[in-house]
């Protein structure tokens, strides 16, 4: 993973195994100085041409990159008694999008995300990247079978809400004390026929506008800003 937030953030979590720790002078001053503890080893010194040739070229790396192992996915059972809604990715495989669904859980006090064990991104430093810290604050669990799933979690509870037209328009204040599992599909296509068939609802965004469509990590801040705002979820 690489750029300053991911990386203190990686070094800040004790679950987090850290191989090595790849830095320009300036970055391992910029770590040195926002690091609330001592660096776990010392930085490899290193230049932006190397950075670039591991990251990317356009990655934004900030003089950084930290080589970790991957958290352990954890299981649906594991994340259903953590606090706020329950996020539910439907073959959404940008590594960005899902970043970016994982910085606006954290932002408005999400449970988890779950993406499912095939048609989702590995945990790369772009998702990372795009997750700006949240990869290490939000549970990120996998699923083999999401219809199963959803089922599951109505048994314990949850109303399970699929983000998609076709339906009514999103409004927390009709969930009531019910926790919520909202459920987004993928990029272009939205949800499955079979995923529809699985939730309690369909609903939609209220846009006034003239778009009739948000990107997936939008929507996803969006319809989390109206769980929190107007209802508990």
């Amino acid at each position: 993973m690489y750029g300053l937030h991911p990386a203190l953030a990686a070094l800040g979590n004790p679950e987090r195994r850290i191989r090595q720790i790849l830095a320009t002078e300036d970055g391992e001053a910029a770590l040195r100085e926002r690091l609330n503890a001592p660096l776990p080893m010392q930085p490899h010194r290193t230049d932006r041409a190397r950075l670039e040739s591991l990251c990317g070229r356009d990655a934004v790396h900030q003089g950084i990159a930290v080589l970790a192992d991957a958290l352990p996915s954890l299981a649906i059972e594991d994340v259903t008694g953590r606090p706020g809604p329950l996020l539910l990715l439907d073959q959404v495989t940008d590594p960005r999008n899902v970043g970016a669904i994982l910085r606006s859980a954290a932002a408005f006090g999400a449970a988890a995300v779950v993406v499912m064990e095939r048609n989702a991104p590995d945990e790369t430093g772009a998702l990372a990247k795009a997750a700006s810290g949240a990869l290490e604050i939000v549970p990120l669990g996998a699923v083999v079978n999401l219809a199963r799933t959803l089922d599951a979690l109505k048994s314990l509870d949850f109303w399970v809400v699929g983000l998609d037209a076709g339906g009514g328009i999103l409004d927390g204040t009709s969930f009531g004390q019910r926790r919520v599992a909202l459920v987004l599909g993928a990029e272009g296509d939205g949800l499955r026929r079979l995923t529809r068939e699985h939730c309690d609802e369909i609903a939609g965004l209220a846009m006034p506008g003239d778009m009739e469509s948000l990107n997936v990590s939008n929507a996803a801040a969006v319809a989390l800003y109206e769980l929190i705002r107007r209802g508990k979820a």
